[in-house]
């Protein structure tokens, strides 16, 4: 699938020229960060779960953020248990590194975490380790069509303030 896949979603949406493709890989938040040349906070990571029913929970948050178990687990009545790379590809569309939520098999529901709305703009993903589009949280929330927001995720203790 890859970003050929997330760019046939966009198209719907007229927007599958704002892809940004570099020559650096972009495959972690750090990565997209310098290829960007943006703060990490605004790379829009997808991290994607098992579900109860053996499909795949993908939650977008902020680059500075982690999945808090406990409210994780309040929200979707699960352990958040992340999916194995063979298991993105198969039940997600897409491989590591180019996670995204555009483009994705039927076996995905998307959540869009409360932590991307401190940002006027946020660059996900587009399907590859070298792609991503630049959206508001607007933008982001009718180009993913996400099942809605939750709020599960905290600052990573590595970027809290001290």
């Amino acid at each position: 699938m890859g970003i050929e896949q997330a760019r046939n979603h966009l198209k719907r949406f007229g927007r599958e020229h704002d892809i940004l493709e570099s020559e650096a890989s972009s495959a972690t938040v750090e990565l997209a960060a310098l290829a960007l040349g943006v703060e990490p906070a605004r790379i829009a990571k997808s991290l994607t779960f098992m579900a109860s029913d053996g499909t795949a929970l993908m939650v977008v948050t902020a680059g500075d953020v982690r999945v808090d178990n406990a409210k994780f687990k309040a929200r979707f009545g699960l352990k958040a248990s992340m999916l194995s790379p063979d298991q993105v590809v198969q039940l997600v569309g897409h491989a590591v590194g180019g996670v995204c939520p555009f483009g994705l098999l039927p076996t995905t529901s998307v959540y869009l975490d409360e932590s991307l709305r401190r940002f006027t703009t946020v660059f996900p993903a587009c399907g590859s380790a070298n792609s991503a589009i630049e959206l508001t949280c607007v933008e982001l929330e009718e180009l993913s069509e996400p099942r809605g927001w939750v709020d599960v995720g905290k600052l990573a203790a590595s970027l809290a303030p001290t």
